[in-house]
């Protein structure tokens, strides 16, 4: 059974940095970083937040989302995580939109 993982971080180098320590931690596979900026930006440490998702199985997430949250907390952004397991075909289609670049909806 699948499961996504999602890490939300202040920073693109932070979001690479997690996306990289996750991918490399389990067997789990980087579907999307996504972009956003938040409201009152300015007054942000950071002025973007990074959303950064993977899937896999329940186990594999669950270790790779440990190690993504401890890498961004490490770097004090760190702003919220959640592992949905089971998840259904809509709501995976959903999990690979994105905001970065020229990304394209999944067919």
């Amino acid at each position: 059974m699948k499961a996504l993982g999602m890490i939300e971080v202040y920073g693109f180098t932070t979001a690479i940095v997690v996306a990289d320590l996750v991918a490399k931690t389990a067997d789990v596979k980087v579907i999307a970083i996504d972009k956003n900026k938040p409201a009152q930006a300015e007054r942000c440490r950071v002025p973007l937040v990074m959303v950064v998702k993977f899937e896999g199985d329940a186990s594999s997430v669950e270790s790779a989302l440990a190690a993504g949250v401890a890498a961004a907390k490490q770097r004090d952004l760190y702003i919220t995580s959640r592992l949905i397991a089971g998840f259904s075909e809509e709501a995976e289609w959903f999990s690979h939109l994105n905001a970065l670049g020229k990304d394209k909806l999944k067919q």
